[in-house]
């Protein structure tokens, strides 16, 4: 999860794509230059271990554009193949 958030921090479409699961993964990621983040906050984990197949990770991110602020807070899924965690989807909370 830190990582992804990293690679929107410095949008890093490559890394992104390379972390989400085939089966969910966009064609592309969009940025948006004005977007400055500016957190990443961990609420909860479930699973997500080395023995685990499945892992969750509630978060709190948040951001500023044009200098307003903004938080994303998601419950997210993670799908663990080949021995490499990947995005799989999440739920807006």
């Amino acid at each position: 999860m830190r990582s992804r958030y990293c690679g929107f921090v410095v949008q890093d479409e490559t890394y992104l794509l390379t972390s989400w699961h085939p089966s969910t993964r966009p064609s592309r990621v969009r940025f948006d230059d004005k977007q400055r983040w500016l957190g990443l906050k961990i609420i909860e984990t479930q699973a997500g271990l080395c023995t685990d197949s499945q892992g969750f990770v509630e978060f709190v991110a948040r951001y500023k554009i044009d200098g307003k602020g903004y938080r994303l807070q998601e419950r997210s899924r993670f799908q663990k193949e080949d021995n490499q965690w990947l995005y799989l989807d999440g739920e807006h909370l």
